[in-house]
């Protein structure tokens, strides 16, 4: 079990704090939310709340806007990240791909193979938040109908798919790609229906920079992978395209955020203010280097998710181009930017 040493007692909040900066907890932390926070991975629940924030943003000056149904939205997805960590793990424990030499349990706490939790609590946890999901389900589609359904029945699909036994896309090289769709089109598309009632073409294309950013992240945990997967056969983009490719393909992606960015803000997708995200290239200066060699051979000091490395590399290029982004959208409202108009 992955843990922080720690040489005296830690507070719940900071204790929180540390699971949600590096997917562990420090040793004796044991509170409730402290565990329920481990167990869901919340550490990477930013970038639902990213996606959550940019449908919001967009949303808010459109026609038709309603914050609760849009805080209803936000919350489902939330809730369906979080379910979704809990059924990978489920189903890659059960069908022998998570084991505790596998980087899953190396760089935080599997919560089966760890002992934190056993197999039904899993499956009960996961049923719980997806019928609470079903609840939001409901009230969303009566008030703004059955599109709802079909953003919600695709976003389960790729959720449920992605560890699943016989669709299993990540096993395929499907998974990068649902990725692309489930963080852009799903769950920013489906959050501004949700909140307004309508979603023309351009809140769909605002979506896609920050989903090439989601999908960088897990290209980069596939690298770090790479190498535990190739002999498993999990054909994982990074398995199939090997690992110089897979990590200037990376690199590539990270380039196309900025690219996209720009295109959309001149095609009025995007308010102009959201040019600060380009500030992030500041932050992909310092990350090139490192998907431009290998990852390092051992550890480094005080490296909290190792075996990850790429990961953390584009985990914390997106959190600063997403956040970037966010703020520019947030001018944007401010000034009342309409996606289109």
């Amino acid at each position: 079990m992955a843990t922080l040493d720690a040489t005296r007692p830690t507070r719940p909040l900071e204790a929180w704090r540390i699971v949600m900066s590096t997917c562990n907890a420090p040793a004796g932390a044991s509170d409730v939310v402290t565990r329920w926070l481990v167990l869901t991975r919340a550490c990477v629940q930013p970038m639902t709340l990213t996606s959550a924030a940019i449908a919001g943003l967009l949303a808010v000056r459109a026609a038709g806007f309603s914050v609760w149904l849009f805080a209803l939205a936000a919350l489902g997805i939330v809730l369906a990240h979080a379910a979704n960590n809990l059924v990978n793990d489920i189903f890659d424990e059960s069908l022998g791909a998570d084991t505790a030499d596998y980087p899953r349990a190396l760089y935080a706490p599997h919560p089966v193979i760890s002992g934190m939790a056993t197999r039904r609590t899993l499956v009960t946890a996961f049923l719980v938040l997806n019928l609470v999901d079903l609840a939001i389900l409901v009230v969303l589609t009566a008030n703004r109908g059955w599109p709802v359904i079909v953003f919600a029945l695709l976003g389960l699909l790729g959720s449920v798919g992605y560890a699943a036994p016989v669709l299993r896309f990540k096993k395929r090289g499907l998974g990068e790609p649902v990725v692309f769709l489930v963080w852009g089109p799903l769950m920013v598309g489906g959050t501004y229906f949700a909140a307004t009632g309508h979603l023309p073409w351009q809140v769909l294309a605002a979506s896609i920079p920050y989903s090439i950013l989601c999908t960088t992240v897990l290209f980069g945990k596939h690298i770090d992978k790479l190498e535990w997967d190739a002999p498993l056969k999990i054909g994982t983009l990074p398995v199939l395209l090997g690992e110089r490719r897979a990590r200037a393909l990376t690199l590539g992606l990270m380039v196309a955020f900025y690219v996209a960015v720009v295109v959309l803000v001149l095609l009025h997708a995007l308010p102009w203010p959201a040019l600060i995200a380009l500030g992030g290239v500041l932050r992909l200066r310092r990350s090139w280097p490192h998907l431009r060699k290998p990852r390092p051979t051992k550890r480094p000091e005080n490296f909290p998710v190792w075996p990850l490395w790429y990961a953390a590399v584009t985990f914390v290029h997106t959190r600063r181009a997403g956040a970037l982004l966010v703020l520019g959208l947030l001018i944007g409202a401010l000034i009342g930017f309409v996606p289109g108009r």
